[in-house]
């Protein structure tokens, strides 16, 4: 095995715990959790695979992450770069295999996204399982990996960021480590000696509220208040818009009796910008038909060259009266509530989103939209949150979500 070095002092103790016997007979789990960027991902997948190829032979293995890309992007990637001068490497599909002499291991490579997940991995035997953001996938799905950990010795192993301190993991497996064996590291950004103060600065810079507390001081904070506390219109709100843009998105959260809002985006460099808005409460004014709301996302754009509608999904007849009209191509958001507000809270630190002060709907509901009070799981209050959905379609589907519109 390599001799251990350029690690910080809790990165070497989860790289070696297991190597003393007494040590490896004390724990059945290993949990690293804490803040992004904090080296625990890079440690427990280095261990992970040194402990099962020192202990086993011949043995299946599982690697879990919220998908499979997630797995072979912050697991299996940056792994073989540590890993390949100590072992030879084969990866087929959603197998990884290593081998060393006569010694060889299979990991199988799982994507937990949803319940039905859990039947992925069901009826394998299993030497142990890594689980790379357990706090994101369901409980039904880490529950069963772990069930599946049954040859003699097998071991959990878990990297995590913090969530709400009513999180399962939180109060079945953080709060109760003794009870259930497990050894429990908790890290900052101080514990990866790879970051540079230029680097956790601009980390730090990156988030606030409840995301700063969790990602950066890696704490299991509740999310409460206001859930965008950093939107601040002195920073965030321009009397002007560039003239002309690059590329332009309009964005649609829609609604019949409750409120239906558009907004139209511009992007310059780097830089996006909410240029104009259209907000209609059906309730207070009136409901309209999807003919007339598409004549108003018509006179939103105006002459401007705008390239797609991001749309709330589950919008269906709307959509079809766009495509029916054959203008504009239709793009369904991406609905990811706590993923989404996070993106959007990190373009409003970084100063890369900006609204007209004509979108005066959008900039009312920033100070009026709350998270729900001792809620079991992070979601807003459902009220005031009609521009904030679409503001949230439009960062998490065009900005974050690729296919040539993010920067």
């Amino acid at each position: 095995m390599r001799k251990i070095t350029g690690f910080s002092p809790k990165q070497k103790r989860v790289l070696s715990w297991w190597a003393d016997e007494e040590e490896r007979k004390k724990y059945d789990a290993v949990i690293c959790d804490g803040a992004v960027r904090s080296g625990k991902t890079t440690a427990v997948s280095v261990s992970f695979v040194l402990w099962a190829m020192e202990c086993f032979q011949d043995v299946n293995f599982a690697v879990c992450g919220k998908t499979v890309g997630a797995v072979r992007r912050n697991v299996i990637g940056p792994l073989r770069k540590e890993i390949g001068g100590l072992y030879r490497v084969s990866v087929s599909g959603n197998l990884m295999t290593l081998s060393r002499g006569k010694r060889k291991n299979r990991f199988y490579l799982f994507g937990g996204k949803d319940e039905g997940s859990a039947a992925l991995i069901q009826g394998m035997t299993l030497g142990g399982v890594l689980l790379d953001e357990a706090a994101l996938m369901p409980r039904s799905f880490v529950e069963q990996a772990m069930a599946r950990c049954s040859e003699e010795g097998a071991k959990v192993w878990m990297s995590l960021n913090p969530e709400g301190p009513s999180h399962w993991l939180y109060t079945e497996w953080i709060q109760k480590a003794k009870e259930k064996r497990a050894l429990r590291l908790h890290f900052t950004m101080e514990d990866n000696p790879s970051l540079s103060e230029e680097v956790k600065a601009r980390y730090r810079g990156m988030y606030s509220g409840v995301f700063y507390r969790r990602y950066v001081l890696g704490e299991w904070a509740m999310a409460d208040g206001l859930v965008y506390p950093m939107f601040d219109p002195a920073r965030h709100v321009r009397k002007t818009m560039p003239e002309k843009c690059g590329r332009y998105v309009i964005s649609v959260d829609y609604g019949t009796m409750n409120p239906f809002s558009a907004g139209l985006w511009g992007e310059k460099d780097g830089k996006w910008y909410r240029i104009r808005e259209f907000y209609h409460n059906g309730r207070e004014n009136g409901p309209m038909t999807d003919e007339e709301y598409y004549r108003a996302i018509v006179k939103l754009a105006g002459k401007r060259p705008v390239r797609q509608i991001v749309i709330d999904p589950s919008a269906a007849s709307f959509i079809q009266c766009i495509r029916s009209h054959g203008q504009f191509s239709v793009r369904k958001a991406k609905n990811g509530v706590v993923a989404g507000i996070q993106h959007v809270a990190q373009m409003l630190n970084e100063e890369k989103i900006f609204f007209s002060e004509q979108c005066r709907d959008t900039i009312r509901e920033f100070s009026l939209y709350v998270w729900e009070k001792n809620g079991a799981k992070d979601q807003p209050v459902k009220e005031n949150d009609h521009a904030m959905d679409d503001v949230r379609y439009f960062v998490e589907t065009v900005v974050f979500g690729g296919n040539g519109l993010s920067f």
